[in-house]
């Protein structure tokens, strides 16, 4: 990695253009990948779901990211020559701090039997996107494992069974590709603590990567000081290179409650709302993002021995489209959650509802 990773995560790009989402560069319609290249965009982020639908065939939605999406979209980035990130989630939908649900085909396993199975499909997988030219130039095994995965075998505080399935993961990795960056990522990246206590427990038991993720949402995980202090000491503590894998920054207050499906006294998505906004030393406006953006990434500049290495911004170009949300009815009785199942992010892209570029992008080109 030598240039500084100016990464966007565009999983659900494939959804919003089927729907009829359209982009735009000073009022000229473009594909998206042409803007975001204009913009000196050099890598994107992809997930990956094992199975995103339901028993009966349903899909879950949220972008649709099954093998043949991903594959889809890894080949348009890959042909424009930017760096293409794969972010396994080991599940068949949102795998995060707050679930990681086995994916359907390994239920019933036990732990030995799911440590095979993350090996053989992480190889398979590999293997296939090898077949199809669209193999990744880094890898994340799991996805925002601050609590673990595979639940509940791989639940903090059990680091062993935690340590067994990354390691396969990692084992499945290097059976296809010695080389190949792997990076492990968490969220939360403003609390050295939590970096701390996971990767010491996790070093006693696996070590063969190279790139430390963080998830760093300003409304939820404390200031930039906080962030540069985390990333500051962990680049020296384990001496891997850091990589902020999700980021995003509000430039809008604006509630649009009919994109949202959301009632009257609900205002729209994270950002939005007061007392979460109000943490945020910057305006929720295209200026306080573009503010935001600029002292964000000279904080990961800042970090010593340079072992800063850029960033992806999350879902960028997620822009409300009819039919385009976080779930559909078969994923919520999936993960037994309540909706609403709008977007829940536009307010956080880097295009307006409308799909027009916004002034962080030249600030991120510019940097």
């Amino acid at each position: 990695m030598e240039q500084f990773i100016k990464g966007m995560d565009i999983s659900t790009l494939s959804e919003v253009e089927r729907l009829g989402g359209k982009f735009y560069k000073d009022g000229v319609e473009m594909e998206l990948l042409s803007i975001l290249e204009s913009y000196n965009v050099n890598a994107v982020r992809l997930r990956l779901w094992n199975n995103p639908y339901s028993e009966d065939g349903r899909p879950y939605g949220a972008g649709g990211n099954d093998f043949e999406t991903t594959c889809e979209l890894a080949k348009r980035a890959l042909d424009k020559h930017m760096d293409f990130l794969l972010d396994f989630h080991y599940s068949d939908f949102w795998a995060d701090p707050g679930k990681q649900i086995i994916p359907k085909a390994w239920q019933g396993k036990n732990v030995e039997q799911l440590e095979q199975s993350v090996y053989e499909y992480t190889k398979a997988t590999l293997l296939a996107l090898q077949e199809n030219d669209a193999f990744p130039t880094m890898i994340q095994v799991g996805n925002e494992l601050t609590n673990g995965l595979l639940w509940p075998y791989g639940k903090v505080p059990e680091y062993d069974n935690i340590a067994r399935f990354i390691n396969a993961g990692i084992r499945g990795v290097r059976a296809v590709d010695p080389k190949v960056p792997i990076m492990i990522h968490l969220d939360n990246g403003g609390s050295n603590e939590l970096y701390r206590t996971w990767f010491d427990e996790f070093m006693k038991r696996g070590s063969d990567f190279q790139i430390i993720g963080l998830s760093y949402y300003p409304f939820w995980h404390g200031t930039l000081e906080d962030l540069a202090n985390n990333m500051n000491d962990i680049a020296v503590r384990y001496g891997k290179e850091l990589i902020v894998a999700e980021v995003s920054m509000g430039y809008t207050v604006e509630d649009y409650k009919a994109y949202e499906k959301l009632p009257d006294d609900k205002r729209k998505g994270m950002a939005t709302k007061p007392e979460l906004a109000e943490k945020v030393p910057y305006p929720m406006t295209p200026g306080g993002q573009c503010g935001f953006m600029q002292d964000f990434m000279s904080v990961i500049q800042n970090v010593p021995e340079e072992k800063g290495k850029g960033f992806f911004y999350w879902e960028p170009a997620w822009i409300p489209v009819e039919g385009s949300g976080w779930a559909t009815e078969a994923a919520l009785e999936y993960t037994k959650e309540k909706g609403p199942c709008g977007n829940e992010w536009a307010n956080q892209a880097l295009f307006d509802y409308d799909g027009n570029a916004l002034p962080a992008l030249k600030v991120i080109r510019d940097f």
